[in-house]
């Protein structure tokens, strides 16, 4: 079996257009199934939230291509691959072991809960301000939340954090929803990677020139910093500038999928939405039960096998390149019972995903996306009580990746205002 297995690899779709009937195909094939990715690349996908909690938690799993892919340190999988960047940043994204400790303890030291509880006032104002400038538009006519709510909202929270100058932000945010769209081409992958990484050096500069109270002046602060022990060494410039490029794009897409995708999943369930509005379920079980059912990055690049790791029922051959599928593992029945494809936000289980992460690799801005979507929610369905799809699910677009996972528009009839929010 496992031989047949190896040999009848299926292409992952780049343009994500169906992420749960990929994500169960992958369940289904037991522990890893072979898959090819964009421009032919192998790798193994996981969906077993048990062998995934094990790959993300194991020294014998890496991160770093350029120590433990042989594909990319032969050359075979070159930065012409259309999904390189992904590989090549250096950042906690792609660092293991003792270099993955000492990339997350630096910035840890600067991504404190202290920062993220004071932005709570400003995420509570922009949240008021986004819908008074929707209850204002032509009653009647549909409303893309994702253009209006969804997207702004972790946009202006994120660059605020960072200190992005606000004329810079619209282009920030355009050019990582390019990058997130796995469908496109090498030349405009490098094109918008340029792109950024000009704009990312000009906000390094002027930070360094002009510090102020944000994320982005306490890196450089901290890369300006003597180095107490060497595994304690500051960033050096390009580390720099890739932990700004995961951090943002990281901090912005995933926010905006998770209010897309809870925002759908109550307004076509609203026996679940009156649950919570009746008190007898709370926001915060709203976004536990849409990151297991709907996660807003479906599937995680890339990690590497340093040896041999056997599975039970398949080994992922030492220097083989893994993708975790988190939509798969989010609809394990195994974990989440045989109803787990249902939308519900009293399952026991709502808690149990995968879905930023596990061990020392959880994600650092959990509370954020967390505190966001929270805020969002409870304000939105205060302000417009008659919200309501302007489509049916069946026209909804998925974004063009199977990385990110959210909808290209979310049409919505608001409905008269219940009046401002306060």
């Amino acid at each position: 079996m496992m031989a047949e297995r190896q040999r009848c690899p299926f292409s992952m779709d780049p343009a994500g257009r169906d992420i749960q009937g990929e994500a169960a195909r992958i369940r289904s094939g037991g522990s890893a199934v072979p898959v090819e990715l964009p421009e032919g690349v192998p790798a193994w996908a996981v969906a077993d939230p048990v062998a995934m909690t094990r790959l993300l938690t194991s020294p014998d799993v890496s991160k770093s291509a350029v120590r433990h892919w042989p594909a990319w340190i032969d050359g075979e999988v070159t930065e012409d691959w259309s999904l390189s960047m992904w590989v090549s940043i250096r950042s906690m994204f792609t660092a293991s072991g003792s270099e993955h400790t000492r990339l997350r303890r630096l910035v840890a030291g600067a991504f404190t809960a202290r920062r993220t509880k004071a932005l709570l006032p400003a995420v509570r104002e922009l949240t008021h301000e986004l819908l008074d400038e929707i209850a204002a538009l032509p009653p009647g006519r549909p409303v893309d939340l994702r253009a209006r709510l969804a997207g702004p909202l972790p946009a202006r929270v994120i660059c605020e954090l960072f200190g992005v100058p606000e004329k810079r932000r619209g282009e920030l945010c355009a050019i990582f929803d390019c990058l997130f769209d796995t469908s496109a081409g090498t030349e405009d992958v490098r094109r918008h990677a340029a792109a950024l990484y000009e704009l990312l050096a000009e906000l390094v500069a002027a930070k360094r020139e002009q510090p102020a109270d944000d994320l982005t002046s306490a890196l450089v602060l901290k890369q300006d910093e003597s180095a107490g022990r060497p595994d304690d060494r500051p960033l050096d410039d390009q580390e720099l500038l890739d932990t700004l490029v995961h951090l943002l794009s990281a901090g912005y897409e995933t926010t905006v999928n998770l209010i897309d995708h809870a925002v759908h999943a109550l307004l076509t369930h609203p026996d679940q939405l009156r649950m919570v509005l009746d008190g007898e379920a709370t926001w915060d079980d709203v976004v536990d039960e849409t990151l297991r059912w709907e996660p807003a990055a479906a599937n995680l690049l890339l990690r590497y096998a340093v040896r041999d790791i056997d599975l039970g029922d398949v080994v992922i051959a030492r220097g083989d390149a893994i993708v975790l599928s988190v939509a798969g593992a989010g609809r394990d029945p195994g974990v989440h019972g045989p109803d787990a494809e249902r939308f519900d936000i009293t399952r026991p289980s709502r808690g149990s995903h995968l879905a930023f992460g596990h061990g020392v690799h959880y994600c650092l801005g959990a509370p954020l996306a967390r505190m966001e979507a929270v805020v969002v929610l409870s304000a939105l369905f205060e302000r417009f009580p008659r919200l309501a799809l302007a489509v049916s699910s069946r026209e909804l677009r998925p974004v063009a990746s199977f990385v990110s996972n959210g909808h290209q528009e979310l049409p919505v009839l608001t409905g008269p205002p219940a009046g401002p929010a306060g």
